[in-house]
């Protein structure tokens, strides 16, 4: 991409005009394992250190509308971005970066059968038990998990059993410390080797929710290097790193 190309040109000036140089982005939750690869890579390659801040899409948008000092929004949708479109905040209309994927998860010691599938689970929990997943109103991969336990065509959680995390991280924290027995989370943080010693994984089919798109957009005032940033995160090799991490590409 011929934009992308002049703005990485243009880094070691920048770099050397600004010694080091940092981009303040903001990000879904279920991307913190991957731009932890993405953006020691790219500090790697420039020098240019992006300084994240993670969080529930909704409450994310909320923020940058409220003046959020970020150059850059990655969403976990591409509602949240149109919302900043429609406010005028935005460069563009940002690009489809990646489509998510939900996962099934258990403590690594449950008893719980996850080999058998997302209604086997359900049926097998205790009236105790909690299901863990990401708030519907900020998050859309509880959106999509909703949607999972819906045309998975088990009964309705009672509301004493769901367990509703502020974004997807800390739903997934929920199981893998144990403080639910079952949960939804997305692929990319379940599979993640940091989880792996807490958790029993089953990627859930994606027939069980809508598609979860995901889009990026640069805000108005976004920096020449933060331009190069956002080009880098649609080339092939950051898209390697994507499709690594459980996601797959846009169509």
């Amino acid at each position: 991409r011929r934009q992308w190309l002049i703005a990485v040109l243009a880094l070691p000036q920048l770099a050397k005009a600004q010694t080091p140089l940092r981009i303040k982005i903001a990000a879904a939750s279920n991307l913190k394992f991957v731009l932890a690869d993405l953006t020691a890579l790219y500090q790697q390659q420039t020098g240019i250190r992006i300084d994240v801040n993670l969080g529930a899409s909704g409450n994310l948008a909320r923020q940058i509308l409220q003046g959020l000092p970020v150059e850059q929004f990655i969403s976990a949708d591409e509602d949240r971005v149109v919302e900043l479109v429609k406010a005028g905040r935005t460069v563009d209309a940002g690009y489809r970066y990646a489509t998510g994927r939900l996962a099934l998860i258990v403590p690594k010691n449950s008893p719980l059968p996850l080999n058998q599938g997302l209604a086997a689970v359900v049926r097998a929990l205790k009236p105790g038990d909690k299901f863990a997943i990401a708030n519907p109103a900020l998050a859309p991969y509880g959106v999509a998990a909703e949607e999972a336990l819906q045309r998975a065509g088990v009964r309705p959680l009672a509301a004493s059993q769901k367990v509703l995390g502020d974004n997807i991280g800390q739903a997934t924290q929920f199981v893998a410390t144990g403080a639910a027995q079952a949960g939804i989370t997305a692929l990319s943080l379940a599979t993640a080797p940091e989880l792996a010693p807490a958790l029993q994984v089953l990627p859930l089919p994606e027939s069980l929710h809508g598609p979860l798109h995901q889009r990026m957009v640069l805000l108005k005032g976004a920096s020449p290097a933060a331009v190069a940033w956002h080009q880098f995160l649609l080339s092939p090799q950051a898209r390697a790193v994507f499709l690594r991490h459980g996601y797959a590409l846009p169509q």
